[in-house]
């Protein structure tokens, strides 16, 4: 048994406060979604590359993968990890360990060996479920050569292979749950994971009530309509951004999860017109490839209330090119998996969309901006934000970075400077921490750093995000050469970081830029923004 250790960091009476108040359903995700199938049995609740999904299909398979699962022995508390591509598979695993009371730490497909043993290490995962492989990547594969590092994992479930260890045989033979096991809504039902500006990725516990009330207050401040959600995810269901795929469209709205399992920006206009979501949740990169597919002037977008951008800041052209061409709202969201989460309104004139991110949602996460001594600075002010809420997460998997990130009375510190302006709106100014955010995904450059550094040739190395139209930021690899040594190439440098440390092609930098020496600032550390700034407008 190795049951995941949580710390409540939120008060007790403030999470009594707001169950009162009704921000909490009070009931498991499991628990949700079996009203919703008993409700809707013939409604779809996943659309994805297989077809159609009801939700009395997605409850047969989810209970006979929930009794499989017991059956091996998974006891609540436990962590069973998911590597798979969107599709409903991956909800019928969140679901069936709802069921049994385990955790589901869910990671998206393109995370490597680097992160895949860090996440299953640390949590000590005891079930990992993983795709066979996605394009030319064994996973399955992959895990295997890890296994001797990973005492905790007992078992591994393929998907895409035939036999006794595959999730297909599972979902279609296992002996279906009896009854759930009685959990707390209060207890965790979920890993979020994010790069943040650390080496290593983070982990964030989050109960049932946190995601179905929290989240799911958000996504419904979003809908605006009496009809059931039709929502078309973009991004990984894996991701934060996607975990309101699963937990919240189908467990708490009893909606309908549209998906594709790698993202096409034709193969979603597609699914637009052919299935009519009402929101569209992706990341400013995807949407800009879609309004450059042709397939976008023969694609009806009557259904779309709104298309929802988040991972980075989009510049007002690309949000007036949305609104004009989609014929519909663009709401800006901004949001973190550590606890945090701010969005326009479909609503909101486009004016306040450029500038600002939203007010901030009670109901979801309060918003303070706060000054370098940890007090409120006035209206106008640039702070440091901070985020609590319905939504916040119980603490992080390493407790280390509760003492870093979270502060009395269960607030997050997000690292990122804003203000909010005399009429409440929330204005993300900057960042403290120097992640960068290339196509929605955040990239550590201390993570590249660090492995750069141990190049041969490389004396001093710096990285960068140098702001690209496409894809938000790419990373630039500023380095010093050792004396008598030859700079690498950018595609020499790129072999080194995946055949030496196994770094996934995401995280590669895009642009090396040789120097004599980095600059330093005042304080004797590498100047950044001068390097940016040099970067800035350069030809790769």
């Amino acid at each position: 048994m190795t049951a995941l250790p949580v710390r409540e960091l939120v008060p007790a009476a403030l999470r009594d406060w707001w169950a009162r108040a009704g921000h909490y359903p009070g009931r498991t995700l499991y628990e949700l979604f079996s009203e919703q199938a008993a409700a809707n049995p013939d409604r779809v609740a996943v659309v994805d590359d297989d077809g159609e999904t009801t939700y009395a299909q997605l409850q047969a398979a989810t209970l006979r993968l929930a009794g499989a699962l017991q059956r091996d022995g998974v006891e609540p508390g436990e962590v069973v990890a998911v590597q798979l591509p969107n599709g409903w598979r991956p909800v019928a695993v969140d679901l069936a360990a709802a069921a049994i009371g385990a955790v589901v730490l869910s990671y998206p497909v393109g995370r490597g060996r680097r992160d895949t043993l860090t996440l299953l290490r640390r949590s000590r995962a005891a079930v990992a479920v993983v795709a066979h492989k996605v394009g030319e990547h064994h996973y399955a594969d992959a895990l295997a050569t890890l296994r001797p590092e990973l005492p905790d994992l007992r078992t591994v479930l393929v998907a895409g292979l035939d036999g006794p260890g595959s999730l297909e045989g599972w979902l279609a033979d296992g002996p279906p749950l009896a009854a759930p096991v009685g959990t707390a809504a209060s207890a965790p039902a979920r890993i979020l994971v994010s790069s943040g500006s650390e080496a290593a990725p983070k982990m964030i516990v989050y109960s049932h009530d946190a995601l179905a009330g929290g989240r799911g207050a958000f996504i419904a401040a979003l809908h605006h309509g009496d009809e059931p959600m039709r929502n078309l995810f973009l991004v990984p269901l894996a991701s934060s951004f996607g975990s309101s795929g699963s937990a919240v469209t189908i467990a708490r709205h009893g909606g309908t999860l549209l998906v594709q399992s790698r993202f096409d920006a034709g193969r979603a206009l597609d699914l637009i017109d052919t299935h009519q979501p009402s929101l569209v949740f992706g990341v400013p990169t995807m949407f800009t490839m879609m309004l450059d597919h042709p397939r976008l002037a023969t694609t009806n977008t009557s259904s779309l209330r709104a298309v929802v951008a988040g991972g980075s800041r989009v510049d007002p052209a690309t949000v007036q090119a949305c609104r004009d061409r989609f014929d519909t709202a663009f709401v800006n969201c901004y949001g973190s998996a550590d606890g945090v989460n701010c969005t326009t309104d479909p609503l909101d004139p486009p004016t306040a969309v450029h500038d600002a991110v939203g007010r901030p949602n009670p109901a979801v996460a309060a918003v303070r901006i706060v000054g370098d001594d940890d007090t409120d600075v006035p209206t106008g002010e640039v702070g440091e934000i901070w985020g609590l809420g319905p939504m916040s997460p119980l603490c992080y998997v390493d407790p280390e970075f509760d003492d870093r990130y979270r502060v009395e009375g269960g607030w997050v510190r997000t690292g990122d400077l804003g203000r909010i302006d005399a009429d409440g709106f929330l204005h993300v100014v900057g960042r403290r921490n120097e992640i960068i955010i290339r196509g929605g995904r955040n990239l550590s450059p201390v993570e590249v750093e660090l492995l750069i550094a141990q190049h041969p040739a490389v004396r001093q190395v710096a990285c960068v995000g140098v702001t690209d139209r496409l894809m938000g930021e790419r990373m630039a690899a500023c380095v010093a050469v050792r004396e008598g040594a030859a700079a690498p190439t950018l595609t020499e440098l790129a072999d080194y970081l995946t055949d030496v440390h196994g770094l996934e092609h995401a995280k590669l930098p895009e642009r090396l830029v040789v120097l004599d020496t980095l600059p330093l600032s005042a304080a004797g550390k590498v100047d950044k923004r001068w390097l940016r700034e040099r970067l800035t407008g350069q030809n790769e």
